[in-house]
């Protein structure tokens, strides 16, 4: 239970550092920062503990870390400096669940029940209720749907991401190599962090004769929320989240950190001087209501 409460936490804190940096470094730039971070500080608990890794799944978990840590991260990191984080979180937590049933009945043919649907449809009566462009005039509506957009997007890496992991572990446990989480962290993440390098080449090849800031208008001091972003999200949150998943069911541990977009408020508010409207914190409430419900009806 303590893993799945620090894992909400982390991913809150997370998502408004990733909105500064964001807006600051740019979506792509700060991703790949981000990632790289991660990358070092899990490259650096595997050297010092010596957790096996799987070699026989190693693919799997690649590619979906380009999925996952890749797709969904570069499509998130546009979304935040759009939507702004709370309303990025909310999008990207309830549509991940059902795009994940989706694609796993697509794949392993696992079919949604009727209260499944159902709950995917509050999941979705929510989040329109939430981001309702009349409460949020002060964004343009083509800037909202583009955010929108990528935050689907998000969504749709993160459950893919989950879904081939999902057949990483079991190529291993038929291979009789016992995983441990933050081991398969870290081979997604170097999957993550390729394609995350390839998106920032490509940007700066584009942007080659464009105005340059120096180093120090750059950074300033937006290096230490590079650090909290990293160490939050992919790096401890992931890590919490695999703990609690270890030693709790995981029909406890889901909607707990489902309910990270509610976490968010609170530092949104503080850090981003974000106050939520009334009606964005019930749609806020009814989606995770409906991301709840599906996870506990699986």
């Amino acid at each position: 239970m303590l893993g799945a409460f620090l894992a909400t936490l982390l991913f809150s804190l997370s998502a408004v550092s990733a909105n500064r940096t964001a807006r600051i470094l740019g979506g792509t730039e700060a991703n790949f920062w981000r990632i790289l971070v991660a990358t070092f500080a899990l490259g650096l608990w595997i050297l010092i503990s010596g957790l096996p890794l799987s070699m026989a799944a190693s693919g799997t978990f690649l590619v979906s870390g380009v999925i996952g840590f890749g797709v969904g991260d570069l499509a998130l990191f546009q979304a935040l400096p759009r939507l702004g984080s709370r309303l990025t979180m909310l999008l990207v937590q309830c549509f991940a669940a059902p795009f994940a049933a989706l694609m796993e009945w697509a794949w392993l043919g696992t079919h949604l029940t009727m209260s499944q649907a159902v709950s995917s449809l509050v999941i979705l009566l929510g989040v329109a209720l939430a981001i309702a462009p009349s409460d949020h005039v002060e964004i343009p509506r083509r800037t909202l749907l583009i955010g929108i957009l990528f935050g689907l997007l998000a969504a749709a890496g993160q459950a893919g991401g989950a879904v081939i992991s999902r057949s990483g572990f079991r190529i291993a446990a038929a291979a009789g190599q016992d995983v441990d989480g933050i081991a398969a962290a870290y081979q997604r993440i170097l999957g993550g962090v390729a394609m995350a390098l390839i998106a920032v080449i490509l940007i700066k090849t584009k942007a080659a004769t464009a105005p340059t800031r120096t180093p120090g208008e750059k950074w300033g001091n937006i290096w230490r929320w590079v650090i909290v972003n990293g160490l939050s999200g992919p790096a401890l949150g992931v890590s919490c989240y695999q703990w609690a998943l270890k030693s709790t069911p995981t029909g406890i541990v889901l909607p707990i950190v489902a309910t990270t977009p509610i976490v968010i408020i609170p530092f949104a508010w503080f850090v981003e001087g974000e106050r939520p409207s009334l009606r964005s914190i019930l749609g806020a409430v009814v989606a995770i209501a409906g991301a709840v419900a599906l996870v506990l009806l699986r």
